[in-house]
């Protein structure tokens, strides 16, 4: 990581604690169709992505693209409505940047949500999955180039990259929750159109339970600078080979706007308990 990379981060923090004074302690990512999961919160202060130096801005329907600062069942919060993807021409340094930002800002556990699409055959459409792995497909890592020793590790371990106690907790908060969960590893893929049946057959093959365009950048981040990940999917979509039908964005926000209440409530619960 570069000074220059370094004074960006430290212009984007100023910018954003003279609008809220505030210090959260996790951060949250609102994946597509997800963005209203940010009801919940306490809200203390927004700051528009668009206001904020150096930070991409959100080029995809329903990301709101703002920062949402507040208490969430009492801990201290920042959740992101609306996240960057590599589709969209950014780099993936330029699609972790918020990741770094929130982390000088004060988070300690980042939680990942987003919208995918169902490979194994036993998960159904509006299920919700824990991430417990994943598979980087997108031909590109956040970490490529120069590394700042005080940042992070040059070739970090991801050896608990999802964090094993926090997917116990979202089991355990869960099972209190009588929601029905799965667990699985997420393959990325850089998209922005979906898979053929050929792709997900592959994918499948080469151990994937599902697949989308976004969450891996942004795990690697979080890792690289030591920040605690805990991630969830709900699929809305099922990629079956000999199975496929046709998919819509509409159909996509569509389903995770059914599910949304369930990851709302899961994710909630989990964050009072950290």
């Amino acid at each position: 990581m570069s000074n220059d990379l370094k004074q960006k981060i430290a212009e984007s923090k100023k910018y954003i604690t003279s609008q809220v004074a505030f210090e959260p302690k996790i951060g949250i990512i609102l994946g597509t169709g997800l963005g209203s999961l940010a009801d919940g919160i306490d809200v203390v202060g927004t700051v528009d992505y668009s206001n904020i130096p150096h930070f991409p801005v959100s080029t995809v329907e329903s990301h709101a693209g703002r920062l949402i600062f507040g208490n969430l069942r009492g801990k201290p919060v920042v959740a992101m409505q609306g996240r960057f993807h590599f589709y969209e021409g950014y780099t993936l340094q330029k699609v972790t940047f918020p990741i770094r930002v929130l982390q000088a800002l004060g988070i300690e556990t980042l939680i990942v949500s987003n919208a995918c699409g169902g490979l194994n055959p036993l998960f159904n459409k509006k299920d919700i999955m824990i991430i417990t792995d994943h598979i980087n497909l997108l031909g590109q890592n956040p970490l490529i180039g120069p590394n700042d020793d005080s940042i992070g590790d040059r070739f970090p371990d991801l050896y608990n990259c999802y964090d094993k106690e926090l997917v116990k907790l979202a089991e355990s908060v869960a099972l209190e929750q009588k929601l029905p969960v799965k667990k699985g590893v997420y393959v990325a893929v850089s998209g922005p159109n979906l898979e053929t049946a050929a792709e997900y057959r592959f994918l499948r093959i080469i151990g994937a339970d599902v697949v989308g365009m976004s969450t891996v950048p942004e795990v690697l981040a979080a890792r690289h600078q030591g920040t605690k990940v805990m991630a969830f999917s709900i699929i809305t979509d099922m990629g079956l080979p000999d199975a496929i039908k046709p998919c819509s964005l509409d159909d996509v926000i569509g389903a995770a706007k059914a599910a949304e209440p369930k990851l709302r409530e899961l994710i909630a619960g989990c964050v009072e308990k950290m």
